[in-house]
């Protein structure tokens, strides 16, 4: 019988180089696995269209939606217009893509990379998103004219960035999540509405006193106490963040007036529901939100296309179909 031949150096290469692919094959798969559950960096999950149809949609996470849904209800509540709004999404895209983030240059830190050593706050107060709005909307009030200046002008003067031509390029998108997130454009943003997993205290607490202390949190006390928000059929007539919702409850719903006051922005009543409304949605995974709708159209989570959709004439569906009041609806 022939001895065996050994296996040759060129037949072991070709065994190694595949076996250094497959496995690096299995951790790109394990890593993209891992985003798309935890709703990381680079995970699907929210869009926002044009509501003229003409523009690209922009694709977020559910972690930046939820920060930018903030950062406009922070500004609203503060009686800034859509340009202001504008303004701040495209500044906190450039400067931490719409995350959190606990580190940058020297101690910046934040939506906004502010720096404590420049008076921005403290590091606790920068780590929270509606502080840190809070503080860029009250710098940014300051400037003269700037709803008429330039994005990059405007930006830059509440910034003082080194890279002050760098807030353009994110304009025709801040410009659509603004639209979306104020109200002006209906029925805009979707989610796929994924349960959030971890253990962080916001994925962690859920359910319609969740929901409401979040609403709280966002827009300020006013923007339920006003409303007279209702939670499982109880009327809310102090906003606290700590009131108990009946135990076989899980709707939240907001009363919004029909008919088309304004603001002291100048958004109409329609406009602050849809705002609710995409906030809401913005909000779907982290606080398991299953449902929201508004004027005739309803919102659900896990859908294939997370459209929203007319609302039905009868039924249960047909009780949604009130454009009085935007009733979000959660899976806990």
């Amino acid at each position: 019988m022939p001895e065996s031949s050994p296996t040759s150096p060129k037949r072991r290469g070709r065994l190694f180089r595949f076996s250094a692919a497959f496995f690096v094959l299995l951790a790109v798969t394990g890593y993209l696995v891992v985003q798309y559950v935890t709703g990381g960096t680079r995970a699907p999950g929210c869009k926002v269209i044009s509501s003229e149809g003409g523009e690209s949609p922009y694709e977020f996470t559910p972690e930046q939606a939820v920060n930018a849904a903030t950062i406009a209800a922070v500004g609203t509540g503060r009686g800034m217009p859509e340009r202001a709004v504008t303004i701040a999404l495209a500044t906190a895209l450039q400067e931490s893509g719409l995350r959190n983030i606990e580190h940058g240059d020297r101690d910046s830190l934040g939506l906004f990379q502010q720096r404590p050593s420049q008076g921005w706050g403290t590091e606790k107060q920068i780590m929270d998103p509606t502080y840190s709005a809070g503080i860029f909307y009250e710098h940014l009030a300051k400037v003269p004219d700037y709803t008429q200046l330039p994005l990059t002008v405007a930006a830059q003067r509440v910034q003082r960035s080194g890279f002050p031509e760098a807030y353009a390029k994110h304009e025709p998108d801040a410009e659509l999540l603004a639209a979306a997130l104020t109200g002006q454009a209906a029925a805009t943003l979707t989610c796929q509405g994924r349960p959030a997993t971890g253990t962080s205290a916001e994925a962690a607490a859920t359910g319609p006193d969740a929901v409401r202390a979040a609403l709280v949190r966002d827009f300020g006390r006013d923007a339920l106490q006003e409303a007279g928000a209702e939670v499982s059929g109880t009327t809310a007539a102090d906003p606290s963040p700590n009131m108990t919702a009946e135990a076989h409850g899980r709707t939240v719903t907001v009363p919004v007036p029909d008919g088309k006051k304004t603001d002291g922005a100048g958004r109409t009543e329609r406009e602050r529901g849809w705002q609710l409304a995409h906030w809401a949605v913005a909000n779907s995974s982290a606080l398991h939100i299953a449902r929201v709708s508004y004027e005739g159209r309803v919102w659900a989570a896990g859908s294939t296309d997370s459209q929203w959709r007319a609302t039905g004439t009868t039924g249960a569906a047909g009780a949604e179909k009130s454009a009085g009041s935007v009733r979000i609806v959660t899976g806990q």
